[in-house]
Parts: structure tokens; sequence; C-alpha cells
């Protein structure tokens, strides 16, 4: 293959992965502006916050696929009561046509009710009528901040029978990520992977949004992805404003590779949609 001909393909391939984003917002009020800008049809998905719990996540997640979104809210297992209140939640989700959620274990340091982990939750589904056609799990190319790789490496083998996809916490670093797939793949795991990153930050609309939902929930967000430190450098290296282009080019070289599995790409907006569709939108 030429040097043009290389590069005709990673244009491509990052095209590709740039026109079918799925889009992480969170469930605060700004949602509604939010999702204006969104592309009609676009994937969005929806988290769940640790003040807020799962309803303002379900009610958002009812009014998006109104409007024509394909949803993918949050069911995370620490915020779920029991059987029954999962049901009711599967029930609600499926009565206006969400196919598509994702299961994991929740920021809350104490669970509401009787599930302590993702896997717990993952099993009760398969106890209830309400199926769902894809499943989403976590998972961690940079580690977590309170769990071993190896305790990490044995949820992801309990979790994955009941999965049909794994979606990754925000990493800056391509190589990292690739680094993780092929463990992933070494380790048996052959889940389809949507890799998580940074949509366009700008620092003063994140310190906006933190007098808007809350220095906790802004922080406890960053924290579990890229860490505060990690945040901080981008942001020194950058000037103030983050674009994931470096990025998403290290990632286009493997997207095609059928070993990586690599399905598409998860932005997370920290609901600064209109900053993150610019960017997309002149890319392409």
């Amino acid at each position: 293959m030429t040097v043009n001909s290389q590069a005709a393909a990673t244009t491509d391939t990052v095209s590709n992965l740039l026109n079918d984003l799925r889009y992480e917002l969170m469930p605060f009020e700004s949602f509604g502006e939010q999702i204006e800008h969104l592309p009609d049809g676009a994937t969005v998905t929806i988290t769940a916050s640790p003040t807020l719990e799962l309803e303002s996540t379900i009610e958002w997640a009812e009014k998006a696929a109104e409007r024509g979104f394909e949803v993918v809210p949050h069911v995370s297992a620490r915020y779920v009561e029991d059987v029954s209140h999962l049901e009711e939640i599967a029930e609600r989700l499926r009565a206006v046509g969400i196919t598509d959620i994702f299961v994991p274990g929740g920021d809350r340091e104490e669970p509401i009710g009787e599930f302590e982990s993702a896997y717990e939750l993952l099993e009760a589904l398969e106890t209830i009528e309400c199926e769902f056609e894809e499943v989403g799990i976590t998972g961690y190319p940079e580690g977590h901040a309170f769990l071993s790789e190896e305790t990490l490496a044995e949820s992801m083998k309990k979790k994955a029978p009941y999965a049909t996809y794994i979606t990754t916490q925000l990493c800056y670093d391509s190589q990292a990520v690739i680094d993780w797939i092929e463990d992933i793949r070494a380790r048996g795991i052959e889940l389809p992977v949507e890799v998580g990153i940074p949509g366009v930050m700008k620092y003063q609309k994140l310190i906006n949004i933190s007098q808007k939902v809350g220095v906790g929930d802004s922080v406890r967000f960053l924290k579990k992805t890229s860490g505060i430190l990690g945040f901080v450098r981008q942001f020194i290296g950058s000037r103030g404003k983050y674009e994931p282009d470096d990025l998403v080019d290290g990632l286009a070289s493997y997207a095609n590779d059928p070993e990586y599995g690599i399905r598409g790409l998860h932005i997370y907006t920290f609901n600064q949609v209109p900053d993150t569709e610019s960017w997309r939108t002149g890319r392409l």
C-alpha cells in the first residue's frame, strides 16, 4: 500500500468513526438543551448521578427516545433497589423502544438496595422477562483507582458472558487503549469495544457546569475517567481547550482490524455538545 493510499484509508476510517459516535451526557438540567445539538437519530448514552440516582436517567431516557434518538441509559447496579425495581426500570425502558443498556457498578459508596456490583445486576437481568438486545459493561484501559488489575480481570471474566459489548472509561492515550485491547483478547475476551474518548473540553465551561450541577458530581466524574492530575495536565498542554484529534487518529489505524474489534467511539461530552459537534463536523 502506498503512502497516499494509507493516508486515504486512515482518513476514511476516521470519517467512519466520527459519523457513528455514541454521545454520553449527564442527566442534569442542561440535558434537554444539549440534545438539541445532536444529529437526528444519534445514539445518546445517559449516565446515572449519585445525587439524582436513576430516576433522572430514566426520565431523560424516555424523553430522548420519544424524540427519535437511539438511547442507552446507564442502569447502575448500586442505584437499583431489588429485582422488582429492576423489572420496573426495564419495563419503562422497553415501553419507549429502548433495546440497549449499559451496566456499571455505580459511584455510590453504599448501594441503595441489594446489588453491590454490576455482575450481580447482570445475573438478575437474566431472571426477568423484559430482555435487552444489547448490554454493555465497563473496561478500564488505564486501570481503576481502587481495584487491582487482577480484580478487574476477574470481574470482566465473570461479566463478559452476560454482555454484548464493552465501553471503556475515558482515556487520552490511544496506545494505552490498544495495549489494553490486546491484553483482554489474550485473556479470551472477544466482545466488541466502544472506545471512550473525551469530547471538546473548555475549562471555563466545565467551571460553569460545576457551578450548576455541584462540584461533587463534576469531580467524581473526572476521577472515574482520567483522574484529576491527568485532567489538569491535559488542560495545561492544550491551553485551556482540549480536542481529541491525536487520540482519534491514533485509534484509526486499528479500527478496521477485526482482531481488535473496535466497534466505534463513545464520546464523553461533559454536556458540551455544541463544542464537540463543531469539532466533529470540522474534522469531517
